[in-house]
């Protein structure tokens, strides 16, 4: 039988099963608006985008100060827009006319400064408007326009050693609060899943962060973790799976790379299409980058999510209409996966049906080509990434090897205007991987 010729309803038993069966599949959301319809229904908007970033900018002085790695960017985390030829040939040269059509590009958010991850982005954010809150309510900070600095001073590190901040994490994002809360000087707790690395673990432990582990997996550690913080009233938990303060950290991100874009003459409208692959666990950081991408670039941008295939917890909530509600463990898949930034069970509450109007699909992706994803971009750029953020590059790969997406690029007038077109890699993490810990990666087969 043609897939063609089959109902909506056989096809989605189809891809149904092959999601349970750890199958790579491709998945075009159906439920995206048009920009303008999307952007009305939303509860957040651009001011919410554009007062996060007024924030950073206010701890921007203290940020230079604490951290010295951001002295050249002014107390500005952000990290480079770069082309990646070699690795978009290599790619091309893994099967016959794989064709990547356009220029391939690389977000190196593996770069950021601080946390070495795209965590920095919301998980910092969330720190500081914290922080923020209590130092102006405390009188640490006289006013929104005082002198931030303050903050390290020693009666505001006195006063913020007598608070907590709390987070659980399958590593990255424990990395940005764990790290940033005890710069500011908060007892700082992070609660981490079984599959977290034990390099991440003890990096929190030389920053004086304290480091709860479990045996279970991030939905365990994040639900304990908030019990814990919820039953002491100096404590505030960062909670990664209902969080609108994260998402917005992350659309910062959208706004920056808008300027990246103009500053290296990178053309986007609809005959220049923009196509932007981004690594998918919990859903927040992927989220609110297409969130402020589509904000800031409107319909001529496309974004799609990736997920490895025994812990696709986005894929399966939007499929199924159950988001948070239904766990990869529901359906018999493991939720392990080396992509340990990505090892998740149940994705975000916030998440789910906040963004369906705004993002294009998603994609899963074996374990095993994750490392050879590695191997290609090391040898073809000399950049390493982790395993999480290779996931994305699978992106790319497969948008010219499956009938979904050429389906997809028909139906929104694309094929032709794919020469021109650029494809971004969001590569989420990977700069603080020790070096030895890197060299086991490069030389691992699965």
């Amino acid at each position: 039988m043609e897939l063609d010729s089959l109902s909506s309803l056989e096809k989605r038993e189809i891809l149904f099963t092959d999601i349970k069966n750890a199958i790579e599949v491709q998945w075009i959301n159906m439920s995206k608006l048009p920009n303008d319809d999307a952007i009305i229904r939303s509860s957040l908007t651009m001011s919410d985008i554009d007062s996060a970033e007024a924030r950073l900018r206010r701890f921007s002085p203290f940020i230079k100060m604490v951290f010295p790695e951001t002295v050249e960017t002014n107390g500005i985390i952000e990290s480079p827009l770069v082309e990646a030829p070699g690795l978009r040939a290599a790619l091309n040269g893994v099967k016959i006319d794989a064709g990547i059509a356009g220029k391939l590009y690389l977000k190196l958010d593996s770069e950021l400064p601080i946390a070495g991850s795209v965590k920095a982005r919301g998980g910092i954010y969330e720190v500081l408007k914290h922080t923020e809150e209590l130092a102006v309510k405390s009188g640490v900070l006289d006013s929104y326009e005082d002198d931030y600095c303050k903050i390290a001073s020693p009666a505001g590190k006195a006063f913020f050693a007598t608070k907590k901040i709390q987070t659980g994490s399958t590593g990255n994002l424990g990395l940005s609060i764990g790290i940033a809360g005890a710069a500011i000087g908060y007892e700082t707790i992070v609660h981490m899943s079984s599959d977290a690395a034990q390099w991440k673990k003890d990096l929190l432990r030389s920053k004086g962060v304290r480091v709860v582990e479990y045996d279970g997996d991030y939905t365990q550690a994040v639900a304990k973790g908030r019990a814990e913080s919820d039953a002491d009233p100096d404590s505030y938990f960062v909670d990664d799976e209902n969080s609108a303060d994260l998402f917005l950290g992350y659309a910062v991100a959208a706004k920056r790379l808008k300027k990246q874009l103009r500053q290296q003459k990178i053309q986007v409208d609809e005959k220049h299409p923009l196509f932007v692959y981004i690594p998918c666990g919990v859903g927040g950081a992927p989220g609110g980058i297409t969130f402020g991408l589509r904000q800031f670039l409107g319909n001529d941008v496309h974004c799609f999510f990736v997920e490895p295939t025994q812990a696709p917890c986005t894929l399966l909530g939007m499929v199924t209409g159950l988001y948070n509600n239904i766990s990869v463990q529901d359906i018999g898949l493991s939720g392990k996966t080396y992509a340990d930034g990505l090892a998740v069970g149940r994705p975000s509450a916030f998440i789910g049906d906040f963004i369906k109007p705004f993002f294009d699909g998603i994609v899963t992706v074996k374990d095993k080509r994750l490392f050879e994803y590695m191997r290609y971009l090391w040898n073809s750029e000399k950049i390493f990434i982790e395993p999480s953020s290779c996931a994305a590059i699978h992106g790319p790969v497969i948008m010219n090897h499956s009938s979904e997406m050429s389906d997809y690029l028909f139906d929104n007038n694309l094929t032709r205007y794919m020469e021109n077109a650029v494809h971004i890699i969001w590569a989420t993490g990977g700069s603080l991987v020790p070096d030895e810990i890197r060299k086991e990666m490069l030389e691992k087969r699965v």
